[in-house]
This record gives structure tokens, C-alpha cells and sequence, in this order.
């Protein structure tokens, strides 16, 4: 029973959620399921006056066909009604009026059975009938379309298994590409050229447990579940990106204007510059590269110090530490660090000590929120007290030492990180437990958790504001 229960917790962690949704029926026809980006299309500003606009032809330009496990089948990897999709964004904008131009042929050919069965008619009941009235013509064509598809951006995955008892899980990436550009019919002049992405998650979770419980009898069981992101409505989600992005990009520039001029400083234009600006420091996986660390700070940490010397049975003494950072924003920052705590064993050797030390700290990733670290430089030991009988002529009572420490560091917050760190003292005299024997030095270890506060950035930063509009 107690192996029973752990499978069945680990079918709990592998997403219950899924498990309570299963298709034990079929269901009814509904409304296509509306992405993200669509309550956004809704609620742009309202335009001056809608735009004719013509879209011909809007496919996909990647020729990628399905990847299968013995090969790649004839299906394609991207939806082939691109087309259908941007003319539904164009229409729910309220910003454009759409004209049917990829069916064309269609739309002539029934004109003319329209005008060859009202001159028939003319003819035989002598009625006149009203002209049928003109296309409407497009002042601005879009083209473009779905101009990459890359699969297995990212992969990965984990997994364990215990005595029988295990689960995995594996997961994979792959984005699509849009681009639209807008074209004046006078002049062929490219208005403006968007360009938006949309990665596609698909994920596999497996639990699993194959054990003999009791003799000859075998418990088999696994479950699981795989989820693929329908890439229709990455297409769909992209495109209705790119069409906001023509929106507001075309207001700003001056190609078309809002109903009310004021909405040119509304918070969805704004956010969208911000959003473009910190565009350019983002990376294809959405991580996104800035100086998030400023040149000054200051951090706090709670250690425990392990003694490592000429005594034996170490005990491990709680400690405290501060330390004040300059050149934080670079790989290598310089550092100040004070600490006081205890070292030394259980009963034979304890010291209260006061430590201040100089390091070089190196980050790898200082524009990033997540990154390892390494410190190394030297320090002084001040014994404040300790146990042992002071002699005449005796030893120091501070010792110099070399510092080697690595860390990892996380910011929760603008300004605020959280770091966890592992170094090892080592001291250039063996006499700081007042024994002198064996071929190294004293030492001690230390582990720590500690806050990091940066001190807010003083940078000429870009400020973010409305571009003059261009005069057509």
C-alpha cells in the first residue's frame, strides 16, 4: 500500500489538472478559442477613418513540412490560410476595411454572370435594373506572410527513477516568424514593415512503476500526458501582434491618425514603446539583457562557519557578515566585507572573531536576473575572546588569510537579490588554535544566505515619449 501511495502521488505531481479534463465524450462545435493578443486588437483607440486595404496573397514562405519519427511527412509545419487569419485581425481592429482580393477571379466571374443575367433580362421584360456598383479599391495593399518556422529551438527534459518508481518529463520549443508591411497604391511606397515571433511549447510528462511487491507478484502502471501549443494559434497570435504593432507604429509616424489626438499618449501607446525599446536587449528565448545591477551596494548575510584546523570534532558556530560593493554593474566588482561569529570545536577550541577582507567578485551574467558567481582576495581574522589560556610571548592574536568563495545570485526584485555562497579560509599561519602541527595551515569553511540591495541606477537612459509625426 505505502508504494501504491507514492505512485499515486507522483501522478499528482505530474499535473492533475490534465487528468481532470480528460475527452471521455465528444463535444459540440464552438467558437474558435480568441488568443491573447486579440482583447488587445479590440481595445485600440478608435481611428480617424477606417483604411481600404488589400490583401492578395499572405502565406507561408518557410516550404517546412511536418517533422515526423521515420522522416517528414507532406503535411506543412505552418498553417496555409494565413491569409484567412490576417484578413479576421484586419476586420476585428475596426481600423481597416478589407477587400477581397486573394479570390478575385471568383468575385469577376460572378460580376459577369451578374451583368449577363440583368442584360437577359433587359432585354426580355423591357425593366431597366440598376448598375452594379464598382469595386472598391485598397489606398494601401499589406504583404508579407509566415517567413520562418524553426523547430527544436530549445529541448530539455528531467527524470528519476527508484526502485522501479519513476517520472520524466520533456519539453520543446520551436518559434514562428511574421512579417507585414504596408505598401501606398499611388506610389508603391513601403509604409511601414512589423515584424513580430511566437514560440510553441510542447510538453510530455511520464510517471511510471514497475516493482515485484511480493513474490511473484508484479505491479506495472504508468500515466501521463502530452501537451502541443496548436500552432494555428501561434500564427494567429503572431499576426494579430504584427497588425497592432502596423496600428500603432503607422499613428506615431503620422501615416494614419487616431480619433481623438490625445490617444497618441495613452498607456497602450507607451507601453508599446516600452515594450520596443526593451525589445532591442531581448534575446530570442524572451530573456531580456540590460544593466540590471547598479554601480554601488551594500548586502547582508546570515553564515554558519565550520573550524578546519589542528582539532578535531568541528562544530559548525552561526555567523553574520556585511559587505559594500563598487563597481557592481561590471564582471568584476571590487568588495568590502566585515564578519563576526564563532569558530572551533565542541569542547576543545572556540574564538570569537572579527574578519574584514578585500575581494574581487566575477559575475558571468551581470545583465541578467540569475548569475554564478566567484569572489577571491584576502582578509584579516581579529580574535576578539576565546578559551584558551593566553602565554607569555605567546602567539598573535590576528592573522592574515586567503579567501576562495562561489555563489549563485538571483534578483527578486529591481534592486533586491538574494544570493547563496560556499568559500573556504584559509589562514597564512597554522597558529590560530594555538596548535602547531600537521603540514597545513588553519582554515575554516563557511555557508551563506544573504539579501543584496542596489542602490537605484543613475544612467542616461532613453526617456520614452512620442515620436514627431511625419508629414505625408
Amino acid at each position: 500500500m505505502e508504494k501504491i501511495g507514492i505512485f499515486i502521488f507522483g501522478l499528482l505531481l505530474s499535473g492533475c489538472s490534465q487528468y481532470l479534463q480528460q475527452p471521455l465524450r465528444t463535444s459540440q462545435s464552438r467558437l474558435g478559442v480568441e488568443s491573447t493578443q486579440h482583447q488587445i486588437l479590440e481595445s485600440l483607440p478608435e481611428p480617424e477613418e477606417p483604411i481600404v486595404v488589400a490583401v492578395y496573397k499572405f502565406k507561408d514562405q518557410t516550404g517546412q513540412y511536418k517533422e515526423t519519427d521515420v522522416g517528414s511527412s507532406w503535411s506543412t509545419a505552418v498553417t496555409q490560410g494565413a491569409t484567412s487569419i490576417l484578413l479576421r485581425a484586419l476586420e476585428e481592429s475596426n481600423w481597416f476595411v478589407p477587400i477581397e482580393r486573394e479570390g478575385l477571379n471568383n468575385l469577376l466571374n460572378e460580376r459577369k454572370i451578374i451583368r449577363s443575367s440583368r442584360g437577359g433580362y433587359e432585354t426580355q421584360e423591357n425593366s431597366n435594373q440598376p448598375l452594379i456598383p464598382p469595386l472598391l479599391f485598397g489606398g494601401v495593399i499589406l504583404e508579407g506572410g509566415v517567413i520562418s518556422f524553426d523547430s527544436n529551438l530549445m529541448t530539455g527534459g528531467a527524470g528519476a527513477r527508484y526502485f522501479g518508481l519513476g517520472s520524466s518529463g520533456q519539453y520543446r520549443i520551436d518559434r514562428i516568424t511574421v512579417y507585414l508591411r504596408a505598401i501606398s497604391t499611388s506610389n508603391g511606397r513601403i509604409l511601414k514593415t512589423v515584424y513580430t515571433s511566437k514560440t510553441i511549447l510542447s510538453q510530455q510528462v511520464d510517471v511510471g512503476i514497475f516493482r515485484f511487491v511480493d513474490f511473484q507478484r508484479l505491479l506495472e502502471a504508468e500515466t501521463g500526458f502530452t501537451y502541443n501549443e496548436p500552432s494555428e494559434m501561434a500564427v494567429r497570435e503572431a499576426i494579430e501582434k504584427a497588425v497592432v504593432s502596423l496600428i500603432i507604429e503607422g499613428a506615431i509616424d503620422g501615416l494614419w491618425k487616431f480619433q481623438n489626438p490625445d490617444d497618441l499618449n495613452n498607456n497602450m501607446v507607451i507601453g508599446y514603446q516600452k515594450e520596443k525599446l526593451e525589445n532591442e536587449s531581448t534575446n530570442v528565448f524572451g530573456t531580456q539583457f540590460k544593466d540590471r545591477r547598479a554601480g554601488l551596494s551594500v548586502g547582508i548575510h546570515g553564515a554558519g562557519w565550520a573550524y578546519a584546523g589542528d582539532y578535531g570534532e568541528s562544530k559548525m558556530f552561526p555567523a553574520a557578515e556585511i559587505d559594500l560593493e563598487v563597481f557592481s554593474n561590471r564582471p568584476v566588482a571590487l568588495n568590502f566585507a566585515f564578519g563576526y561569529g564563532t569558530i572551533g570545536t565542541k569542547d576543545t577550541y572556540q574564538a570569537d572573531i572579527l574578519l574584514t577582507e578585500i575581494t574581487a567578485n566575477y559575475r558571468w551574467f551581470t545583465k541578467m536576473p540569475s548569475t554564478p558567481y566567484l569572489r577571491f582576495g584576502l582578509g584579516t581574522i581579529i580574535e576578539v575572546d576565546n578559551n584558551l589560556p593566553q602565554e607569555a610571548g605567546g602567539f598573535n592574536t590576528s592573522y592574515p588569510f586567503f579567501i576562495s568563495e562561489i555563489g549563485y545570485e538571483h534578483l527578486i526584485k529591481d534592486r533586491l537579490g538574494l544570493s547563496l555562497g560556499a568559500n573556504y579560509r584559509y589562514a597564512f599561519d597554522d597558529d590560530m588554535d594555538r596548535v602547531l602541527q600537521g603540514k597545513y595551515n588553519d582554515a575554516f569553511w563557511e555557508g551563506k544566505i544573504g539579501v543584496r540591495y542596489y542602490f537605484p541606477i543613475r544612467s542616461k537612459e532613453k526617456k520614452m515619449g512620442i515620436s514627431k509625426r511625419k508629414e505625408n
